[in-house]
């Protein structure tokens, strides 16, 4: 399954770009956390698809994408090109903003230092792969990181009679073979 935004690139100017707009500057690092907060969210909302091509490892600062940690070393690159994004892709990624922006890069350590698959892929090693799986599992188990209904809103629709109805896509349950 295709990730659904071409380069974590494009994902990243996209939330520079959206704190500027609230007039904050994001830190390398803080950024890393957000996109990682991004990708986990959208896999475990559109079942298990990627929302950027990108594959965070564990470091001990807290989950990484390496290629954009090399890229950002002396501030922001720049690109001949500018950052493609859906507008659902841009309003998925505003809602995780909004409910993770306005954090401390401090706080949103603290919270992803203790997420079970931080801590899985930590006891593998340093730079060892955080599996998407364990992830998408832990987001709802965990007591940490808020669940996947506080930070994304439900589409909600309306019923022929009028009265709202929650909508969300059909995902069938996976069966474990023996």
């Amino acid at each position: 399954m295709p990730a659904a935004v071409e380069s974590v690139f494009d994902l990243a100017f996209w939330l520079c770009d959206r704190a500027l707009n609230d007039n904050e500057y994001i830190q390398p690092i803080k950024l890393q956390y957000l996109l990682f907060l991004c990708q986990a969210y959208y896999a475990a909302t559109n079942s298990g698809r990627k929302l950027v091509p990108a594959i965070f490892v564990a470091e001990e600062v807290g989950p990484m994408e390496p290629s954009l940690l090399k890229a950002w070393t002396n501030g922001r690159p720049k690109f001949e090109s500018k950052p493609v994004i859906s507008d659902d892709v841009a309003k998925f990624a505003d809602e995780v903003w909004r409910r993770f922006g306005h954090h401390s890069a401090e706080h949103l350590a603290r919270l992803l230092l203790k997420m079970p698959a931080y801590l899985s892929a930590r006891r593998r090693g340093l730079r060892a792969e955080i599996r998407l799986e364990e992830v998408m599992e832990g987001l709802n188990q965990s007591s940490n990181t808020p669940k996947v209904d506080q930070v994304i809103k439900p589409k909600v629709m309306r019923s022929h009679k009028g009265k709202p109805v929650k909508v969300q896509a059909w995902s069938p349950k996976t069966v474990k073979s023996e």
